[in-house]
């Protein structure tokens, strides 16, 4: 059965960074909650797109095309972009960030960086 599901309130029960967890979720995708801080690893989704949306806070995604070519994203709240599948990207926190993402079930954070920042899956905060 489907419920309303307050974003704040699943905010407050965690205060790990680069840690998604799954709060709802839509056909084949999942709807994830994380705090962010600093800065990420570069990485890329090579079969999806991933969709950022800030809840609070300020976040930069650098992003890198297969030519070489970078260029920053600035997002601040209410705002979402969309990384495009294979396009490698790096979120960058100032200070204390909180984002929803958007992507299919069973997506890796660090997508195919791997390393210390990769994240178990986690959808303890699914009701």
């Amino acid at each position: 059965m489907n419920h309303v599901v307050d974003l704040a309130d699943k905010l407050g029960l965690f205060s790990e960074h680069w840690s998604p967890k799954v709060v709802a979720r839509l056909n084949d995708y999942e709807i994830k909650l994380a705090k962010l801080k600093g800065e990420f690893v570069w990485h890329s989704h090579d079969d999806t797109d991933e969709l950022f949306m800030v809840i609070e806070g300020s976040l930069t995604l650098q992003l890198r095309d297969a030519a070489g070519t970078e260029e920053s994203v600035s997002l601040r709240q209410g705002q979402l972009y969309v990384v495009p599948r294979g396009v490698e990207h790096c979120p960058v926190a100032d200070g204390d960030v909180s984002v929803m993402l958007i992507e299919p079930a069973g997506v890796v954070n660090t997508g195919n960086a791997g390393g210390d920042l990769t994240a178990g899956y986690d959808d303890s905060l699914l009701e």
